[in-house]
């Protein structure tokens, strides 16, 4: 059962999966926050496509007796594109590579076999090696792509051949910067290491805005491979986001500035368990990014507390927050001598406000009305009160095709925070970016 909405992702879908006759019973379009009578009376309706009452036509697709070719599954084969295209003029191999689909819709630098070659020069890798494998979503099958496939997409984004190792780290970890889901995610990646200062990306004032070809470029690129080489950002077939994300042009691609953390604060690969020497890219899922510059007279550190507490986004449980170095100077200086206690501090200080905390554990809901603690008291306060039960405390459990999850049961926080900027405001961002994974640049130097 499908809603109508979604005929041509499911029909294709069976189809490539080489199940064209798949038995498919639609419903009206959306289901999702709709009441369960009205839900019921879809399914007592008719199928909005075949106009048949949609009871008969799931009991036939249910009974009817399975033909040979009713039978057949199994993916189809995917034709191999040709390496190369015949010689054109440069304006008609741009407009050849828009009518594909190979492009964001901007201009790109036209692959030619020098340009790949040069970029090949950047990697001691072989241009047929393997780099990975790449799915809109996990029901779609995953393309492989080998290291001159990623080098084409890099010389479409416009990237150096210094850039190319960093891009070839993003493609190892197969994560599709425009996955399939409806709801509009977004990717990040933030790099670190001395790669940084080696091919010039900008720490500085603009670190996240459109002012540096590398921070630009590598960005760029990671679309250009989710669409050309991880089979994404097809709408209606491997892209349904409703709206679709801005953010996914460049993929907020920038470097931490490391220059610019306090004493104490390691840099995020660290963190993760890398060596400081070594580069790595750092890669992050979610929705959105809120740009802020609140002043105030409480302290930075409570002002960030207090926003958490009352930021909301779907599902939220984890959160990145991206300093500028004053900023992090400052919370430094209040107290929190590392990032990890920094991100303690605002998971055991922040509540969950009240309208959240009820509507998404009924259970808890009824045993306050019941007079059972500590949920009674916590209701007492009115249902608007901030309940003292954090959403960011958990163990990460990562999912690189779709993101970041957390246990409960684990002392840990899902707070993850970056520095980066130029230091000309006490300005940060904070959103509901989990993170994902990271890949060593080194390896594919």
């Amino acid at each position: 059962m499908i809603t109508q909405r979604f005929q041509e992702l499911v029909t294709t879908t069976a189809f490539k999966k080489g199940i064209p006759h798949m038995r498919i019973t639609y419903t009206p379009h959306p289901i999702t926050d709709r009441p369960a009578d009205l839900c019921r009376e879809y399914v007592a309706g008719n199928d909005p496509l075949t106009d048949r009452p949609m009871l008969e036509e799931i009991y036939a697709g249910l009974t009817k007796k399975v033909s040979a070719e009713d039978g057949k599954g199994g993916f189809l084969k995917r034709e191999p594109r040709p390496r190369l295209l015949p010689p054109d003029t440069p304006d008609h191999l741009m407009e050849y590579f828009h009518e594909q689909g190979f492009t964001d819709g901007n201009p790109i630098i036209l692959p030619t076999e020098e340009k790949v070659a040069e970029m090949l020069k950047a990697t001691s890798h072989e241009p047929d090696e393997w780099v990975g494998q790449m799915r809109p979503s996990p029901p779609h099958e995953a393309w492989y792509y080998t290291v001159e496939m990623v080098a084409v997409n890099a010389v479409m984004a416009g990237a150096e051949p210094e850039y190319f190792p960093v891009i070839l780290a993003i493609a190892s970890k197969g994560v599709t910067s425009l996955f399939s889901s409806t709801s509009s995610f977004a990717r990040m990646v933030v790099v670190n290491g001395p790669v940084i200062k080696e091919i010039g990306m900008n720490t500085g004032i603009g670190a996240l805005s459109p002012v540096n070809r590398a921070n630009s470029s590598i960005g760029r690129c990671w679309t250009l491979i989710s669409k050309n080489l991880g089979g994404s950002g097809k709408p209606g077939e491997t892209y349904l986001a409703s709206q679709g994300n801005q953010l996914s042009y460049n993929n907020l691609c920038f470097p931490e500035n490391e220059d610019g953390l306090p004493a104490g604060w390691d840099p995020f690969h660290v963190q993760k368990g890398f060596d400081r020497s070594e580069s790595v890219v750092s890669i992050f899922s979610g929705w959105s990014i809120n740009d802020i510059a609140w002043y105030s007279p409480l302290p930075i550190h409570e002002v960030i507390r207090g926003w958490l507490e009352h930021f909301f986004s779907f599902g939220t449980r984890q959160a990145t927050l991206i300093l500028d170095p004053i900023v992090a100077a400052d919370v430094a200086s209040n107290g929190h001598p590392t990032k990890e206690a920094f991100a303690r501090f605002l998971a055991d200080n922040t509540g969950t406000p009240g309208w959240l905390y009820w509507s998404e554990n009924p259970n808890a809901l009824k045993q306050a009305e019941e007079g059972v603690e500590p949920y009674a008291g916590w209701l007492k306060k009115g249902k608007g009160a901030v309940v003292p039960v954090s959403r960011y405390k958990g163990r990460r459990r990562n999912n690189a095709n779709f993101m970041a999850s957390q246990d409960n049961n684990e002392p840990t926080t899902s707070i993850e925070i970056v520095v980066t900027g130029g230091g000309t405001n006490t300005f940060w961002s904070g959103g509901d970016f989990g993170y994902v994974g990271s890949a060593s640049v080194d390896y594919w130097r």
